[in-house]
């Protein structure tokens, strides 16, 4: 089985997420066919998190997008850097940006 294109993932979460009544944009957007996605996270109390690809290792297959949290409820300025210095290095990312006061993103985590 393929891995979904990464344009049509994006397009479903911010969808979904707006559909929710959650503000999520495309804050960058990348490869449309293959691109990573990171997923930004403003708790709207002054700290981000920020959800980056899990290593190909602790996916049960090569079709799901599973994500592993990079950082939790941190300065908002340690993971806009982070975004940077991966964007510098992978100009394909995708960011989607999203503001949401829990924890449930309804993405698989590890």
């Amino acid at each position: 089985m393929s891995t979904l294109r990464s344009d049509l993932w994006c397009s479903v979460f911010v969808r979904r997420h707006n559909d929710l009544g959650h503000m999520c944009v495309v804050a960058r957007r990348g490869d449309p066919i293959a691109g990573q996605v990171f997923i930004e996270v403003d708790h709207l109390d002054g700290t981000r998190s920020l959800f980056t690809p899990a290593p190909m290792a602790s996916r049960k297959d090569d079709a799901s997008l599973v994500f592993q949290r990079r950082f939790d409820h941190v300065e908002p300025a340690k993971v806009s850097e982070r975004i940077a210095r991966e964007v510098e290095f992978d100009p394909d990312l995708w960011v989607l940006s999203i503001d949401l006061r829990g924890d449930d993103l309804g993405i698989e985590v590890v």
